[in-house]
């Protein structure tokens, strides 16, 4: 057990200590649990983040000044009369106090064996009268115990007057890490303490429910059978208890970026974890720890640590259990009824068992999930053969489908058999037939495995058909079983080719790592032109994804095309043409309208809508571009239900992303949040990569969301895409981080961020300004950096390639821009008119988020003329508007003071300022100076801060000088007072 005190393990900020991840709503319950009744029990499974969340509420007792006492117990306590109140004791007698300099208090902790009992520590003891003393000291073996052992009254009273003495000198945090495992001497002594205790004394028990008995029952013997509260600390109320849930797997996604460990397979680790922390960050350190980056298409790494935890948690259930559960996990659709028939009597029990013990959910039809995929993989993974076979010869004989009664027996045997073999290839094509793509990939693979060596052709047919099945159900761990048996054997250069085809389609985002399969696809493609067209589209896919090269992928997709059309294959045609339609339109070529056309006149002619739909969304895709947003939204509605029922689900993901994205544009904002969070559950339900999910959340919560919440999901898209090696979605979450930078008023990091969008965009030759709006962003960061020059050329360099190609709200952006920079010019009568007929005209663009930012913008110029009446006025109708569109943290931001300019973000503006005229004669990047100095910064701290030179801070400083007519540090500091 831990008998020194609770240390502080979590740093802590300005804002006090933060929630663990994921738990900020349940540690303000917590919060509340203790302020209204004084008492909470945390409970939930094992690994699930019950002490983290207990560290997190004793930091904050512990930041408020509070003592906190932690007692942590191990399962031996139990056993051991008297242990866990006596570590109590000296967790106590560890807690130190002495005065600090300056009349305050501080508290010092420290090991208990080392901790000597200072005067005021001693103190608590010195109070005790002398049998409750001489009882505290034979409890703690620090006096020889009496032959009839300690006096119980005397303990009972010294324990508590012991906590009640600790009260008086301010209020006390208990922590009771293990209470399952208090003894029961302890439990009398406690629960006798703390009925006695004053409201000051605070408790949260940590509880991991034992649903198992000692002798292996699964049912479990209280300490007290007489007594159903004898292993609580109190009665608890419906109130005390907080279950602990597992963590979602977007809250997964951001534990790993915590850790520090790969997110891109957040989703996947999610399934295998269950949600329960322990067990997503063994999972996660497992991949950051393999030899090789463990690619999308490979199967998780689930050996160490993770595998261990998953046995831990198992190993607790007795042999029945555990052997129950194994065929739950043999089983395709468990169900207690199920496993009973297959030769388990007590299914229901012990499977009741289990359910408490956190290992698998029971509906209320009697079908069993596993709370976690890791524990029937290990469950699976630690029989031996002999007891899979039999498990599954059981299953067969009493499922009622014959497509899983084929399942389980070709999983029985380890004898090719070509009888066998065919008829699990039927009960594949049985399966596709019924729209289970899953089901069917991994019978294609079993028909495969099935296959006597004598039919080697054979066998490599069905290898083949297996790969391309799991790349049409998006298994890549299938796909890649498939490709890796057939590859070893002596397949013709067409078969290689097909399987190899089928991985590169179900790695997602991360198509770096694969050029080798890449190289090999090309050189067996040699001489069959159908085969090369379509490696070729998967190359011109790589080009711009992982290499950000479209160039590149053009040329690749337009001799896919080329192939194709010859060998009369519209579908490869089709899709080559789409892609080099997306290229034609990144590179500003005046065609790709027209090529665009091509492809979805083919795609349509060649499978009913639904089906295929790469270049329906890209049409779709192009509208959004093009702020077309009506036409956009009435396809998207019209296509999102055929491609749920006919289509895949990247199809599905991308049309919910592209749905979030226009609505985001046309301010319907809680619909953009929603399909935003539709694209990212199906994300993470794939296993795909989260990144673009990720960006797409952070353009809704910019929208009407949250801007911090926004900067957080940008940031992990920007993890993920790098991890995925995606040039194409990096540079777009950068865009979308460096956007909300900017409004938040981080100038200094939006400058940095959209400079690397800038680099990354010039890099891959993107020359259409309406696919990522980043130059108006850019530019407006400049200004507010004190960089006119560089701003402007910015602006001249876009404008005549947005008046080309025809993108007259890219034209209205730059408007803005340019409207800030006349500004900062001094021209402000311009810059006000040019900013009305700018808002109005994103006001016909039906663009009303883009126009109350314009509004905002309008506001802060009028300020400047010192027309405060009609910057008042461009506010109230910027809130107005963002008030009908829902744009939540846009309608913060009008709704500041008038002298608050965008960029400061909330609380950056001061209402003071409306009676300081002559600060609206400073630009934003002096304003932001002039604050840092104000404040205290010196030259170098406030350089520092905003990324300048010590010299330009001096040279900005004199001009901030001479504006407001001061001579001194302290005289600006006053100028800048209310």
């Amino acid at each position: 057990m831990t008998t020194a005190p609770y240390l502080a393990l979590r740093p802590t900020g300005p804002g006090g200590p933060s929630a663990p991840v994921g738990r900020e709503e349940l540690l303000a319950r917590l919060e509340r649990a203790l302020h209204t009744r004084g008492r909470a029990l945390l409970t939930g499974p094992a690994g699930v983040g019950k002490t983290e969340l207990a560290l997190a509420e004793a930091t904050r007792a512990e930041a408020r000044g509070e003592t906190v006492l932690w007692l942590a117990t191990l399962p031996s306590d139990r056993e051991i009369p008297g242990a866990s109140a006596a570590a109590l004791v000296a967790s106590v007698a560890a807690t130190v106090h002495r005065p600090e300099s300056g009349g305050g208090r501080r508290r010092e902790t420290r090991p208990a064996d080392k901790a000597p009992a200072g005067p005021e520590a001693s103190a608590v003891f010195d109070e005790l009268p002398g049998p409750q003393r001489t009882a505290v000291a034979m409890l703690c073996r620090e006096a020889p115990l009496d032959a009839g052992g300690w006096d119980p009254i005397a303990l009972r009273l010294g324990i508590a007057q012991i906590l009640r003495t600790l009260t008086r000198r301010g209020p006390v945090l208990l922590v009771v890490d293990g209470v399952q495992h208090v003894d029961a001497d302890s439990a009398d002594l406690l629960r006798f303490a703390l009925h006695l205790a004053p409201p000051a004394l605070r408790v949260v028990a940590v509880e991991t429910p034992e649903p198992y008995g000692e002798a292996g029952e699964p049912y479990r013997a209280p300490h007290r059978p007489d007594d159903p509260h004898a292993a609580h600390l109190w009665v608890p109320s419906e109130a005390d208890v907080l279950l602990v849930p597992p963590l979602h797997a977007d809250e997964i996604a951001e534990l790993l970026i915590h850790h520090r460990l790969p997110s891109r397979m957040a989703g996947r680790i999610h399934r295998a974890s269950g949600g329960n922390p322990r067990l997503a960050l063994a999972v996660g350190r497992s991949l950051a720890d393999a030899r090789t980056p463990v690619h999308h298409a490979e199967a998780l790494t689930l050996s160490g640590r993770a595998r261990d935890l998953a046995r831990q948690l198992l190993g607790a259930a007795p042999l029945a259990v555990r052997e129950t559960l194994l065929l739950a996990a043999l089983a395709l659709r468990p169900s207690s009824t199920l496993v009973r028939r297959a030769g388990r009597p007590n299914a229901e029990a012990d499977l009741a068992a289990a359910e408490r013990a956190g290992l698998v959910s029971l509906a209320e039809d009697g079908s069993v999930t596993f709370t976690a995929g890791l524990l029937p993989s290990t469950l699976v993974h630690d029989a031996c053969w002999a007891e899979r076979s039999a498990g599954h010869a059981a299953l067969a004989e009493v499922v009622d489908d014959p497509v899983e009664a084929v399942r389980h027996r070709a999983l029985a045997t380890d004898s090719p058999d070509e009888d066998l073999a065919a008829e699990v290839a039927n009960a594949a094509d049985l399966a596709r037939r019924r729209g289970n793509s899953a089901l069917a990939a991994e019978l294609a693979l079993l028909a495969a495995e099935a296959t006597p060596g004598r039919h080697g052709t054979r066998r490599i047919a069905r290898l083949v058909d297996a790969a391309e099945e799991a790349a049409r159900a998006a298994r890549a761990d299938l796909a890649m079983r498939a490709a890796t048996d057939l590859l070893a054997r002596d397949a013709v250069p067409a078969d290689r080719v097909r399987a190899r085809l089928a991985v590169l389609d179900t790695a997602g985002q991360g198509l770096t790592g694969l050029d080798e399969m890449y190289v090999h696809a090309m050189e067996d493609s040699e001489g069959d032109t159908a085969l090369r067209a379509a490696v070729q589209l998967r190359l011109a896919v790589k080009y711009v994804l992982a290499d950000g090269d479209p160039q590149r992928s053009r040329t690749a997709a337009v001799e896919s095309a080329a192939l194709a059309a010859s060998m009369g294959d519209p579908r490869t045609a089709a899709q080559a043409l789409t892609v080099q339609a997306r290229m034609e339109r990144a590179l500003g070529a005046p065609d790709a309208e027209a090529v665009l056309a091509q492809a979805r006149a083919l795609e349509l002619a060649e499978r009913p809508l639904g089906i295929r739909n790469a270049a329906q969304i890209l049409t779709i895709r192009h509208a959004l571009f093009d702020d077309r947003l009506t036409d956009a939204r009435d396809e998207l509605n019209a296509l999102l239900p055929l491609v749920q029922r006919r289509g895949s689900v990247e199809d599905t993901i991308e049309l919910f992303s592209t749905l979030a994205a226009v609505e985001s544009r046309r301010g319907a904002c809680a619909a953009a949040l929603a399909h935003a969070g539709q694209s990212l559950a199906l994300t993470l339900e794939a296993g795909l990569s989260p990144g673009p999910a990720w960006y797409t959340l952070a353009l809704a919560e910019t929208a009407g969301g949250s801007f911090a919440r926004a900067a957080s999901y940008a940031r992990r898209s920007v993890q993920a895409s790098e991890e995925e090696g995606d040039r194409v979605f990096l540079s777009r979450s950068r865009y979308a981080l460096g956007r909300v930078q900017l409004i938040n008023g981080d100038v200094a990091a939006a400058l940095e961020t959209l400079r690397r969008v800038q680099a990354d965009e010039r890099a891959q030759s993107t020359v259409d300004p309406s696919m990522l709006r980043w130059h108006e962003e850019l530019a407006e960061a400049l200004l507010a950096h004190d960089a006119g020059d560089e701003a402007l050329a910015l602006l001249d360099e876009v404008r005549p390639v947005a008046a080309r190609l025809g993108r007259s709200t890219v034209l209205l952006g730059c408007d803005r821009a340019y409207a800030l920079w006349l500004a900062a010019e001094g021209r402000t009568d311009e810059a006000a008119q040019l900013l009305t007929r700018t808002a109005e005209a994103f006001g016909r663009a039906g663009l009303p988020l883009e126009r109350g930012r314009a509004l905002i913008a309008l506001a802060r110029v009028e300020r400047r003329r010192r027309r405060r009446s009609a910057a008042q006025s461009a506010l109230q109708t910027a809130a107005s508007v963002f008030e009908r569109a829902g744009a939540a943290p846009w309608l913060a931001l009008a709704c500041e003071s008038p002298a608050g300019a965008v960029g400061e973000g909330p609380g950056g503006g001061s209402g003071g300022e409306e009676a300081l005229p002559a600060l609206s004669s400073l630009t934003e990047a002096e304003l932001r100076l002039a604050r840092l100095v104000g404040q205290g910064a010196s030259n170098q701290e406030a350089a520092a801060k905003l990324y300048l030179s010590v010299k330009t801070v001096e040279a900005r400083l004199t001009r901030i000088y001479q504006k407001l007519d001061v001579r001194s540090r302290a005289q600006l500091a006053t100028a800048l007072r209310p």
